[in-house]
């Protein structure tokens, strides 16, 4: 099925459905390898004769790529068919996972991950944008943003179970094999019901713009993921940051002067779209923040295995899956302001929550501090990803829910970063420091809900998007 480049397809509500079901699986395979990957980390170590550091990479080679190729991901979606480029992610995707499987080597299995997330970089931001094409009416879609949201949220969240059972079971290399199977699933259902759909006037290629995307990206995550290993004052750590300063200068620079920039700055004169940028930043901060020390609290502070730890997160990862259901109906009816301002209070009660635990912590209590944060990581998704889409032209709906899945990578990432740094300097209540670290990015939630979804924020986005779309 193809339309017309521009025109949003019209579909039954049963081929809605399957067309969300279609992007749900995508995004199952997607989260649960954020999160899968780390629970087989010491059966690799013993397989592959690892290093620490060698492990390190076997997760970040993931995150690094896919932060780094996301945005020309949509933008080359926006342009050549978004269905076209969704099918190759999934296709991609499932080839390195398959490798990944078969890996002999740890310098194979890192290559192999890298494989993965060119693939993965297809995945989320180009079916964002086939949820945005394929529910035109704003109720609508931001009930199938929510049931997006619910699933993405589910399918990280079970990683860590899921993992422990299949290593448990069937050892390392059926964490990778468990992706092939959805992932050619996936590919089949695309091709028979997701429908065509493109910009009515594609983008073109911005190489230096991408080379800038890449030598800022690249480093600032490499910088925020290995900082705490050689030291934030290091030469290669100050390298890093400098060339990424650089590099985002030089983009903003050239992005104002070409015609069709890979990073439209003009996106961020949506008070909207630019809150729903830092939310995404400061929100995924807390949540990669908040599943790092979780981890580490578990299994090396209570002496839980990884499997005893993933279930103890399941009441988290069933209130998040509820919530964002929840908020997607509060979305369609009231609008984000609402969703995000609760969703701030949770992040934050949940992790002040947490900041009270300790050895000998009841069950009872670590478990209503999940729910509290689970319902919090449940509302923000959907308010989230539906501001950044807000007033933004149809056609560019990839590029704009790009940028958005890179803001989540981002900040995950410095999430990681700056609570293994606090917690790395071992001081006496480090890990309490650390979870009002994240409560605090909790309350930042909070204030940026009410600054970028007020009156004056919703009018700009309108605004900005008739100037899009004129221009």
């Amino acid at each position: 099925m193809r339309v017309a480049a521009g025109t949003p397809p019209v579909l039954s509500p049963r081929g809605r459905t399957v067309v969300l079901l279609t992007c749900c699986l995508s995004v199952v395979v997607a989260g649960l390898d954020t999160t899968i990957a780390n629970v087989a980390l010491p059966s690799i170590r013993q397989a592959l004769h690892a290093p620490v550091s060698g492990l390190q990479w076997v997760v970040d080679a993931y995150t690094l790529v896919l932060a780094c190729l996301v945005i020309l991901a949509g933008s080359v979606a926006d342009r050549f068919g978004r269905r076209r480029v969704f099918q190759a992610g999934l296709g991609l995707f499932s080839l390195g996972s398959l490798l990944c499987g078969l890996a002999p080597s740890l310098g194979s299995l890192v290559a192999f991950r890298a494989l993965q997330a060119v693939g993965g970089a297809m995945l989320n931001p180009v079916a964002m944008s086939i949820i945005a094409t394929t529910f035109a009416a704003p109720a609508e879609r931001a009930r199938a943003v929510g049931t997006w949201g619910a699933v993405a949220g589910l399918g990280g969240a079970c990683g860590p179970v899921l993992g422990g059972l299949l290593v448990s079971g069937l050892g390392w290399r059926s964490v990778f094999w468990v992706n092939v199977p959805i992932g050619v699933a996936a590919v089949l259902l695309t091709r028979r019901f997701v429908p065509e759909s493109r910009a009515a006037r594609g983008k073109r290629f911005d190489p230096l713009g991408q080379l800038l995307v890449l030598t800022f990206l690249g480093p600032v995550t490499a910088a925020v993921i290995e900082g705490p290993r050689h030291g934030w004052s290091s030469p290669l750590i100050v390298t890093l940051f400098v060339v990424a300063a650089v590099s985002v200068t030089g983009l903003a620079v050239t992005a104002s002067r070409r015609a069709d920039p890979l990073v439209d700055l003009r996106f961020f004169r949506s008070p909207a779209f630019s809150g729903a940028a830092v939310v995404a930043v400061v929100a995924l901060l807390a949540v990669g923040g908040f599943l790092f020390l979780n981890t580490l609290y578990l299994q090396d502070v209570r002496g839980y295995s990884a499997l005893h730890a993933g279930l103890l997160t399941i009441p988290m990862a069933a209130t998040g899956a509820a919530f964002a259901m929840i908020s997607g109906r509060i979305v369609a009816a009231r609008g984000a302001r609402l969703p995000l301002v609760l969703a701030g209070l949770l992040l934050a009660a949940g992790a002040a929550l947490l900041a009270g635990t300790g050895r000998e912590t009841g069950v009872g209590y670590l478990v209503l501090a999940y729910v509290v944060f689970g319902a919090g990581f449940g509302l923000v998704g959907t308010p989230m990803t539906n501001a950044a889409l807000s007033g933004m032209p149809r056609d560019q709906a990839g590029v704009a829910g790009a940028i958005a899945s890179t803001c989540r990578q981002t900040g995950g990432a410095i999430g990681v970063a700056v609570c293994g740094s606090i917690v790395a300097a071992g001081s006496a209540g480090a890990s309490r420091a650390a979870w009002t670290v994240l409560a605090g990015c909790g309350v930042a939630t909070v204030l940026l809900g009410l600054v970028s979804t007020g009156r004056w924020a919703r009018a700009r986005a309108e605004r900005s998007g008739r100037l899009l779309n004129r221009e």
